[in-house]
């Protein structure tokens, strides 16, 4: 075995350690917490401190997006997952020099959002954005159908409720913030009642709308979620069980090594 294998073995086995997962995870929530502690006013020892280990931090994300490229089989795919391009350029950025005036805005929120790393490391979370990604599409039709909904009530409102009190019922932009501060369920009997005193009757009007937004389509919202997630689940397990079948490079490798050594026997 070559030098270069052994050394892109070595590599690997770092990549796929348990305690440098474990080590990354930690890393990613210390960061987490080294920004939250930028927000307090730290006396001058505390932000010595708070910088010496954000360049730490950063030190390891740029040794850690390091191993995981030499460590990858095909260098040229590495940026083909748009996971391995979101790292690299949240740790790329992230070597802006955070004390310089022109560049501290864009390093700090560049620093906040190394959190989301978290996600690109653990397989559920990438799982579950995978799934509410996909899912995007067929959400999209119950979006409009619900702002269909919307839209109508904000206009019966408006022409009902307006003289009532126009400031919750001016227009129909207004009255669609309106409706949904009753969707959200923030003060709603407030309004309901203070219509109810001119139309005894609007309380028809405020529980329907309650009905078909906050119940039926929360409900179908979370239930194209659900299958969305489910065939996700059930795609990764297909693909883990088909590559546990299939020969790795390894296996080929020493296969043909013992055929190698078995010619060169009988010779």
């Amino acid at each position: 075995m070559s030098s270069s294998n052994q050394a892109l073995n070595a590599f690997e086995r770092i990549r796929s350690n348990k305690m440098f997962e474990l080590s990354v995870i930690a890393v990613i929530i210390g960061s987490a917490l080294l920004v939250g502690a930028k927000t307090f006013q730290l006396s001058p020892v505390g932000e010595q401190i708070v910088y010496w280990l954000d360049i730490a931090v950063t030190i390891f994300f740029l040794l850690e997006i390091s191993v995981r490229f030499i460590a990858h089989e095909n260098k040229k795919r590495f940026f083909h997952d748009p996971w391995n391009v979101f790292d690299t350029l949240v740790v790329t950025i992230s070597l802006i020099p955070i004390s310089q005036a022109d560049t501290a805005l864009v390093a700090r929120l560049v620093r906040v959002f190394r959190v989301l790393r978290m996600v690109s490391i653990i397989p559920e979370l990438r799982m579950l954005l995978n799934s509410l990604v996909k899912a995007l599409p067929q959400l999209g039709y119950v979006l409009l159908l619900m702002f269909i909904i919307f839209y109508v009530y904000a206009a019966v409102g408006a022409t009902l409720f307006h003289a009532i009190n126009p400031t919750l019922w001016g227009d129909v932009a207004v009255s669609m913030l309106t409706l949904f501060r009753v969707m959200t369920f923030e003060d709603w009997t407030d309004v309901m009642y203070e219509t109810m005193t001119v139309y005894p009757l609007s309380w028809i009007y405020y529980l329907s709308f309650i009905f078909l937004t906050a119940f039926a389509f929360l409900n179908m919202v979370i239930g194209i979620v659900v299958n969305v997630m489910n065939e996700e689940h059930e795609r990764i397990i297909k693909e883990e069980a088909e590559a546990a079948n299939e020969p790795t490079i390894a296996d080929l490798k020493a296969e043909l090594a013992e055929i190698k050594q078995m010619l060169a026997q009988r010779q």
